[in-house]
This record gives structure tokens, sequence and C-alpha cells, in this order.
């Protein structure tokens, strides 16, 4: 199994995170509790610039969960299609080539599912095998790249492609000034990010997926996650995120290495989800990194800020178009989310 490409979209909108603030404390004005907690929050996020789905003034307009998720599936399709397209087109694939399509998202709902608009969209092929996985989060780059190696072991003819779609800003509460929501509107951004995975007969070439491992950890579901009710998506954030990866992210990473005789040392390169700047300290403490081994996933936090599943996904397109390891060296891609659970793909360049 081989991850032969990676591509993103990001919707037209670009703002600066200081824009961002004003805008959200114009909105809310006096009913804020403290306006000095929310520029707090913004400036520790790590976060320089984010891309969104509409401007700023069209949020006002969305005052609805149905109108939301209306305005989630129309930049679903469109975004999708994009990614998509970016990559496979440099392989000289066309639309209907492909033989499976895993859709992950956790921003918004679909029946029938955002890949099935996609085959009418785009074009693809009747018989391709559509997944649609929800409720992942920020796990499912991850798993979904695993999902897919998992398709084309059993398929080693075919290609399959992971598309996540996240558009996070339209999951903002307007009446909740949580600490949790406050997060929420300086960390997550929009955007969308495919992967095209081949199988072992065909003649594409990349890294090549050597094992993958899932790990939930039982009784952790208050950590991450959204409360769901008449007003949407209301987000679970709980403090205790980075703690959850202090506790349990070397062990898990240590035990599947160790079952093809590796340890950490043996890893050139680590594909980190962006989950936020305390998170990714955690991870360097956990995995004993050194600075700047983590670059790729600072760097995409700053400019385009958390995008749930589709972040890890941004730091591999990275990898494979600036960052690419030397022949035979290894590589781990790794992301944590509700459940709470970790996803760690193995691969080899």
């Amino acid at each position: 199994m081989r991850i032969v490409n990676a591509a993103s979209a990001l919707p037209r909108h670009e703002y600066d995170q200081t824009t961002i603030v004003s805008a959200l404390s114009r909105f809310w004005g006096d009913r804020l509790p403290r306006a000095d907690m929310l520029e707090r929050l913004h400036a520790r996020a790590g976060v320089d610039k984010r891309y969104l789905v509409l401007p700023l003034e069209g949020y006002l307009r969305v005052n609805t969960w149905g109108k939301a998720n209306r305005k989630w599936i129309d930049a679903a399709v469109q975004l999708g299609s994009q990614a998509i397209c970016k990559a496979i087109m440099p392989l000289g694939m066309v639309p209907s080539a492909f033989q499976a399509l895993f859709f992950v998202s956790v921003t918004g709902i679909a029946s029938p599912s955002i890949d099935a608009k996609l085959v009418n969209h785009m074009g693809l092929s009747p018989n391709v095998k559509r997944i649609p996985i929800f409720g992942l989060g920020c796990v499912a780059g991850a798993a979904g790249i695993a999902r897919a190696a998992d398709y084309v072991r059993g398929f080693p003819d075919q290609v399959a492609v992971l598309l996540s779609v996240e558009i996070c800003s339209l999951t903002w509460q307007r009446e909740d000034f949580s600490v949790a929501n406050l997060i929420s509107t300086g960390l997550f951004g929009d955007g969308a990010a495919a992967v095209v995975v081949a199988g072992s007969d065909t003649d594409f070439q990349g890294p090549e997926i050597i094992a993958t491992r899932s790990v939930f950890y039982p009784n952790t579901e208050e950590v991450m996650g959204w409360d769901i009710s008449e007003k949407g998506f209301q987000i679970v954030l709980s403090p205790d995120v980075p703690v959850m990866v202090e506790r349990h992210l070397r062990n898990d990473v240590d035990a599947f290495l160790a079952e093809h005789q590796m340890t950490r040392k043996d890893i050139r390169s680590w594909i980190i989800h962006t989950g936020g700047p305390r998170v990714l300290e955690a991870v360097a403490g956990a995995l004993e990194l050194r600075d700047g081994e983590l670059e790729a996933s600072w760097q995409s936090l700053r400019t385009v800020g958390n995008l749930s599943s589709a972040s890890v996904l941004f730091v591999l397109e990275d990898f494979l178009a600036n960052r690419r390891g030397e022949p035979g060296t290894y590589s781990v891609l790794a992301a944590m989310g509700p459940g709470f659970c970790s996803e760690l793909v193995l691969v080899r360049w």
C-alpha cells in the first residue's frame, strides 16, 4: 500500500487572527463577559491566519443549525471536488478512475452523503465504493488513511481516495461564552484535503504504508467531542486533551514500533495532527522530540489553524511536497481525537 499523493483546498476568505477577534468582539459586544479573555485565548492559539467559507459579515445571517448545515453541504462539495482534482490530476487520473472513496468529516451531515453528491458533481464512477465516516473528529485523517490502506490491501490492484472536509467556522456557537467555545473560535479553520492510496499491484509510486494501529481509551468520552442539540454542534473540549497525550502517546508508539522490531530512534520524521500549541508541546514531550522536529505541524497551525480531521493531511501534503524522507527511512503519521483515541500509521519512504 502506498501514499501516492495528497492535496488540499482552502476557501477564498482569508483573515488574520486580529481581524477575527475584532469581528467577534463587535458581534458579541457587551454580552461577552470578559473581552480580554477572548483576545488572550486567540493570542495563545498559535494561529496567525485562517481561511473561512464565508466573509465574516456573512456569519451574522447563519442563525440556525439548518442554515449552517446547508452552507456546510455546499462548501463540502465545492472544496471536496477541488481537493480530489488537485490530488489525482498530477497522477494522470480522471475522476472516474479510482475504485473507492472514503469521506470523513465531523462538522456537518448530509444524506445522501457528500461522497454521493460528488459522484454526480464530478462524474465519479457509478461503481465507486463509498465509505462515509462521521464522528471521528481530529483523528479521522489518520484513521481514514488506515482504512484506505485496509481496502487496497484487500484489493491490491485498485486505488482509493480519502477526502476530509471540515468547515469548523459553521459550528461556532453564537450564544456560548464558555472557554471551550472561545478557544474554538480562535483555533479552528476551514479546509479540505484528499489523499490517494494505491495498492501494491498498481504502477503508482510513493511512501509505503507498513502498518497501522488504532487505540481506544475506555471511559474518556468527556474529553472531546460535540454536545449536539437544536443549536447544532456545541464543542466539548476538556483541558485534559494534552494530559491524554502525555499519558498515552509514548507507550502507544513504543508498543506499535516494537511489533516491527523498531524504536523511536528509527523514526526519521513525525507527521502529527496540529491540535494546538499545548497538544503539540505534549506530543514533543511524550515522544522526546528535539526542537524543530514538529515544525511542519507548527507551520500548518500558524497558517491555516486546526482543521480537525484535515489537519494531519495538510501536514502530510507538506511532507510529500517539501520534506520527503530519504529512501528507506521511516515516518510515523499520528492523530488523536474523540473517544478518546489515537491512530498511528508507520510509513517507509
